[in-house]
């Protein structure tokens, strides 16, 4: 087939008098020459055309090539090919061309201000450009302003803004200033200009509903919302957002159905990925199920942006099956819908069919190795985890975190900080999630010094005001017996939120200030606060540890009649072991009757030790016989009833249990304490000789009791050797 001509091309290779008045030397006519004109000005046109359209797609040889080759140019050309240059990073021949220009207009100005500013020229030296201008429009303090606004220099955006005439500043100016303001996250700044904009539009508008909507003052965005007789879908969509980002699901449903009632206004896909995201969030099934049916009927089914989000939202409603249902009938797909599949097998306990899809997925990114070492770390595989991890061609700080949690999750906390170290070394910053991490390992590992170290690294890195490290240097600080420390940290921040609160409250119960708790508590609801769950496991604590037996029993009866709250096993393990400290053991099993659930051991364990300390045999077989039903392998039971037995002077009974746990092949593991001395850790086990320092430590131990013997400080008969 043969190619096309390009008529462009043809006419160009013209000499210049037959391009522009082809016809001349046959007639002369008013008409001929008319039509001459006419041809050459189309010609013009779509030369000025195929410069710009060429200059964004980043064609610029092209677009130099047609430049180069025109007959005659107009100040168009020259802006726009002046234009192409600045599109493509060209700052030099950009400039170059506007100095040879012929003539200039406000536009031509504009584009090279633009040119400046797209490649990141130094602020002043724009300024001193755009102060040259003989004449300015709104475009031109627009793009002032943005630089400005763009190198964090609000003080001359500011200044520059106020000069701007009136004519000109509205609304393009202001809505470049509200924008900046917002995007920094001053938003009494951005109320300020809005305020005291002459005449605000859609635009700026949806800015401040989107603004008020993300700093929480949803109040406030919806009056403005109320206010617009114009609305797009940005308005609405930030509108909808702000509804469901503080938990206001009904209010964003019932304005998203409200916008489908208007009629006019076409529902993007952004706004569907918002009650999508939604759905999933709050578990609302039938809600998701509605949106999913609209995106059928609008035609949007096949929309991989919207694939993605609908997969996520039967993930969290662990409907595995219909997010993979999507998967298979989307038509194309990307790195982050095989991602989100991933994530929802993981999610879903189903690991192997997440590692099959993740093995057969075409493309692999940080999300998707995270994914796998995320559903690894949950089942306890950590050597699978580092497997995986080291495979990752180019690892970023949340797969870091995620392997470094993991051995936290297991109790691994020495491992935990060597792949800390490790990470460190890399050169790979540490996000807060990392260094909450680290600070539960070095609670895990009672080693204040570890964790003053994070919390200076911490201070160093300007995160100290991150809530989930806050949280975490309470707890840190709470099991390292530093219990000022924790309370000052908390007192320091401005707004703490449920999990700092609970984090104090269960401090102070694990450190005898069970009062002081109850206090806390108090202040959280006073604050507004809703407790939850992990709230009530540190208020009974308290009580626990205070011997408060009837405020137990109240906080317990509130968590259902007051705040809506099932009690879960953990909950009534605490108030068994609270009636049990107090003698009431009939009442302690009565209760654990009354549980609407399955037993599990450790409300038997409660009751088992309390039977101890009270010398109820009775409950004491009970409890050991149905821990030993649970976990056939645990120890405890034999030798808490072993030891029982010998107190009440039934040796025969006491034999026979021993003989019982010996002839199972039990083994009970034994203590352990460890002690940090310059940067190295002595581990000891109860019985243990083996340390390489034994006799030292040994002969130190008898020098410390003979002379504790003497100041009568201890009975030599309680001597443990």
């Amino acid at each position: 087939m043969l190619a096309k001509p390009n008529f462009l091309h043809v006419r160009l290779r013209l000499p210049f008098s037959e391009f522009a008045l082809p016809n001349l030397k046959y007639s002369t006519s008013s008409n001929t020459l008319l039509n001459a004109g006419a041809k050459t000005n189309k010609i013009l046109i779509y030369c000025n055309t195929q410069i710009a359209h060429n200059g964004r797609n980043g064609n610029i040889k092209e677009a130099e090539s047609i430049f180069n080759r025109m007959p005659t140019k107009n100040i168009v050309s020259w802006t726009a090919m002046l234009t192409a240059y600045s599109q493509n990073g060209q700052l030099k021949k950009a400039r170059a061309l506007f100095d040879e220009m012929p003539e200039r207009s406000v536009a031509s100005w504009n584009a090279m201000l633009t040119a400046y500013m797209r490649n990141r020229f130094e602020i002043n030296g724009i300024f001193s450009f755009f102060q040259l201008m003989p004449e300015r429009n709104s475009v031109s303090f627009a793009a002032m302003i943005t630089g400005f606004v763009n190198a964090g220099r609000f003080d001359m955006a500011e200044n520059l803004y106020n000069q701007t005439p009136m004519v000109l500043r509205e609304p393009v100016c202001s809505n470049v200033l509200i924008n900046g303001y917002l995007k920094v996250g001053k938003l009494d700044d951005a109320v300020r200009v809005f305020i005291g904009m002459v005449r605000n539009d859609i635009v700026s508008c949806s800015a401040m509903i989107d603004g008020y909507c993300k700093n929480g003052r949803v109040i406030e965005a919806r009056e403005l919302f109320d206010t617009m007789k114009e609305r797009n879908e940005v308005t609405w969509g930030a509108m909808i957002d702000g509804y469901m980002k503080i938990c206001c699901f009904k209010d964003g449903f019932e304005l998203f159905l409200r916008m489908r009632r208007e009629g006019d206004m076409r529902v993007e896909p952004t706004i569907l990925t918002i009650m999508f995201e939604a759905c999933g969030r709050f578990s609302k099934h039938q809600q998701g199920y509605q949106v999913h049916g609209l995106v059928s009927r609008l035609g949007f089914e096949f929309d991989v942006f919207l694939g993605n989000s609908l997969i996520t939202m039967y993930s969290r409603f662990c409907c595995v099956d219909a997010a993979k249902r999507v998967f298979d009938s989307m038509l194309r797909k990307d790195v982050i819908s095989w991602n989100s599949l991933i994530t929802a097998f993981v999610q879903a306990g189903n690991l192997e069919e997440g590692y099959e899809l993740f093995k057969r997925a075409p493309e692999k990114d940080v999300v998707s190795w995270t994914a796998m070492i995320t559903g690894f770390s949950e089942k306890g595989l950590t050597e699978k985890c580092v497997h995986l991890f080291t495979m990752i061609p180019q690892k970023d700080d949340v797969s870091w975190t995620a392997l470094i949690s993991s051995f936290v999750n297991e109790g691994e906390y020495e491992e935990a900080f060597r792949w800390f170290n490790k990470m460190l070394r890399s050169a790979v910053r540490p996000n807060p999630l990392t260094l909450s991490s680290m600070l539960s390992a070095s609670a895990g590992l009672a080693m204040l010094n570890q964790g003053l170290q994070i919390h200076a690294y911490v201070m160093k890195t300007n995160m100290e005001l991150d809530l989930s490290i806050q949280s975490s240097l309470i707890s840190m600080y709470s099991k390292c017996g530093s219990l000022d420390d924790a309370y000052r940290i908390f007192k320091f921040i401005n707004f703490p939120n449920i999990v700092c609160f609970n984090a104090m409250i269960t401090g102070l119960a694990q450190n005898g200030y069970g009062k002081e708790a109850l206090k806390l508590f108090d202040q959280l609801q006073n604050e507004g606060e809703q407790p939850n769950g992990i709230t009530f496991l540190g208020v009974l604590s308290a009580c626990m540890h205070a011997g408060l037996v009837e405020e137990g029993w109240k906080y317990f009866k509130s968590m259902r009649s007051l705040y809506n709250i099932e009690p879960e096993p953990d909950h009534y393990t605490s108030m068994v072991d609270i009636l049990g400290r107090a003698g009431l053991l009939d009442e302690a099993s009565n209760l654990i009757n009354s549980m609407p659930f399955k037993t599990h051991s450790g409300v038997w364990g409660a009751l088992l030790a309390a039977s101890k300390t009270h010398l109820r045999l009775d409950l004491a077989k009970l409890a050991a016989h149905r821990i030993l039903d649970l976990e056939p392998s645990s120890a405890a039971p034999y030798v808490i009833l072993s030891d029982l037995y010998c107190i009440v002077g039934k040796k025969k009974d006491e034999e026979q249990v021993r003989l019982a746990k010996k002839l199972k092949r039990i083994k009970k593991y034994p203590g352990c304490s460890w002690v940090l001395l310059k940067n190295n850790v002595g581990l000891f086990l109860s019985g243990d000789q083996s340390h390489l320092n034994f006799e030292e430590i040994s002969c130190t131990l008898w020098t410390i009791m003979d002379e504790m013997k003497q100041l009568r400080c201890i009975d030599h008969e309680l001597l443990p050797f």
